[in-house]
């Protein structure tokens, strides 16, 4: 029993296993794109890509280990601080927030928003 008798995203005849969708690899790969950009990103994706984003940024600013900076700055680069991937509290009662391996403090200085910016360490845990 035939599913498909031609390719999805050409319509050239199959040929070949009965189950085929497709006539070449570059065609099912062009449905696939096709078929992404047809429909909306899922919840779930649009969640990774941010954090995605939030670590790439968060290591692009914390070479040195500890670095304080403008909230305005990680924001304009698409920082969103809402997505993070769990916290850790210190001594102080500070929460820092993480995302992955990546951490920041919210911080009022001279009456501007900024961010402690860490690295997660062992004895955090």
């Amino acid at each position: 029993m035939r599913f498909y008798k031609t390719c999805l995203y050409c319509d050239k005849e199959l040929i070949g296993r009965t189950d085929k969708k497709f006539c070449d690899p570059q065609c099912k790969s062009a449905y696939q794109y096709q078929q992404g950009k047809e429909h909306p990103e899922r919840f779930y994706n649009k969640v990774d890509n941010q954090l995605k984003l939030n670590r790439k940024i968060l290591k692009e600013y914390n070479k040195g280990g500890k670095v304080i900076l403008r909230a305005e700055l990680l924001k304009e680069q698409g920082f969103n601080p809402n997505f993070i991937t769990h916290y850790w509290k210190n001594g102080k009662g500070d929460t820092y927030l993480f995302v992955y391996e990546y951490g920041f403090l919210k911080k009022r200085e001279n009456n501007k928003e900024k961010y402690v910016l860490i690295k997660w360490q062992e004895y955090m845990e």
